[in-house]
């Protein structure tokens, strides 16, 4: 009996949880949602001290802004409409009266009645007839009620302007003979305490905000202080630095504390033990150099001193490749004055070195030793390949920038990172025939652990141009 042959699995549908699975009409939903978030992200502040103070400060003014709406507002709309009608029941009360007793249509009785009991404005404008109606405010509580308590009140024909006089409202009800002019306040028809509200809601919030800020800046100042030291510790600076602030941040600032205990113990014994590979190795080659000196001078014995020479070299580099100067402390030192010395040092080696020109301020925090190293190498890979040589410094925002350019051959712009990289060495024109592959390799070390970097580009000599940008 033949066992079954399996057919072709269909393949499991995608969960519908995923958001790369969201499909039908709720993609485009979530895509949107996707650039929505995006921009908003894009449009808030980055720095942890303004996104806390709009976690404190927005949902307090949301919450008041609902607060207005759903309560004061409706008690604004509730006590307008009482306001309104009871002003609606006065003019229809004295239209009444005007009405009911003719001995009194001469208005003088009524005005008085009105002026003095009622606080309203009246006049009966005889043949008169309604203005015709303007346009209506597209935003008024109290035209609304106004309007909605005439009709349901005095039910004739009206005319009302509540935006002409800010302080007074006019009010106009057709009669048999004419008509009948009311003018009142405005605060007996209408309750307004917008002022109120804007002055509690601006100085709740400036005492919040106020409040807020005091107490974020203590919070935030701790996390800025270790980010300083952070940084600063690597680029070689020495900081004095004690956990404060919250206790979170107090538990980061120890954990970097015990880091840096041990990166330092590391590198104390990383730098003991290459000491120790330096002073064997040395004694060694110093002991074939003796050697070779007392042997009888032959081609082969010269061929012999050369290799020992090149190999003292490598040595050389490999070791101050390993120990990378992280031992050195940082100073103030006078860049002018290092690239005058490294321009002597480049036309010592046989390239020709016009002025070093140099802008802005020479000043900047550097380990000396180091950055003359990593300067050094640059100098000496130009001045191998070309015969001209550039150097100038140039001081920029927040860097200072070093430029050593060359008239050689280059370097192709797909091998220029690859020249960083510890002993690789290029098989064009500009191969390291007699170095150990090390010397960019040391100064792009050497540069970032200033937090700078080191790159290469074209050359305005025709040649490379090495690039150094430290912090200033």
């Amino acid at each position: 009996m033949k066992p079954p042959v399996a057919g072709p699995v269909d393949p499991l549908p995608a969960p519908a949880h995923r958001p790369g699975a969201l499909g039908g009409a709720w993609g485009p939903v979530y895509r949107a949602w996707r650039r929505l978030g995006r921009r908003i992200g894009d449009v808030l502040p980055k720095g942890l001290y303004a996104r806390s103070l709009i976690i404190i400060i927005a949902p307090v003014v949301l919450l008041q802004s609902v607060i207005a709406y759903t309560f004061m507002e409706r008690h604004w709309q509730l006590v307008t409409r009482r306001l309104s009608a009871s002003v609606t029941a006065d003019i229809a009360a004295l239209i009444d009266i005007y009405e009911t007793y003719p001995q009194d249509r001469n208005a003088e009785t009524i005005t008085r009645i009105a002026g003095e009991r009622l606080n309203l404005d009246l006049d009966i404008l005889k043949d008169a007839k309604l203005p015709t109606p303007g346009p209506r405010p597209f935003f008024s509580i109290l035209d609304e009620a106004l309007s909605d308590e005439i009709k349901r009140q005095i039910k004739r024909p009206y005319w009302i302007d509540t935006v002409g006089r800010s302080n007074l409202i006019e009010i106009r009800v057709a009669i048999p003979d004419g008509v009948m002019r009311i003018v009142a306040r405005r605060s007996q028809a209408y309750a307004s305490n917008s002022h109120i509200f804007l002055l509690w809601m601006i100085g709740s919030s400036l005492v919040l905000l106020g409040v807020a800020i005091l107490f974020l800046r203590n919070q935030i100042k701790p996390i800025l202080r270790l980010s300083a030291v952070a940084e600063g510790f690597g680029k070689g600076r020495e900081i004095e630095f004690k956990p404060r602030g919250a206790r979170e941040v107090r538990q980061a600032g120890h954990a970097f504390i015990e880091m840096k205990r041990r990166i330092e113990r590391a590198m104390e014994q990383r730098t003991t033990m290459l000491n120790g590979v330096s002073h064997d190795l040395r004694t060694i080659i110093t002991r074939f150099k003796l050697s070779l000196e007392l042997v009888e001078q032959t081609p082969e014995v010269e061929d012999l001193r050369r290799d020992v020479d090149e190999m003292s070299r490598m040595l050389e580099g490999y070791l101050a490749f390993a120990r990378g100067d992280l031992a050195e402390t940082a100073g103030v030192t006078d860049m002018r004055v290092m690239l005058e010395d490294l321009r002597s040092d480049v036309e010592r080696l046989g390239a020709h070195v016009d002025a070093v020109e140099l802008e802005g301020s020479p000043l900047v925090t550097v380990r000396p030793d180091a950055m003359r190293r990593c300067l050094f190498n640059l100098a000496a890979n130009a001045a191998r390949y070309g015969e001209a040589v550039a150097i100038s410094g140039k001081r920029e925002h927040r860097s200072f920038l070093v430029c050593i350019d060359d008239d050689g051959p280059g370097i192709p712009v797909e091998s220029r990172e690859d020249v960083f990289k510890p002993f690789v060495r290029l098989d064009d024109a500009r191969q390291d025939a007699g170095g150990s592959g090390l010397g960019l390799a040391i100064a792009r070390d050497i540069a970032r652990a200033h937090g700078g970097d080191v790159t290469l580009h074209d050359g305005p000599l025709g040649g490379l141009r090495a690039q150094v940008r430290i912090p200033a």
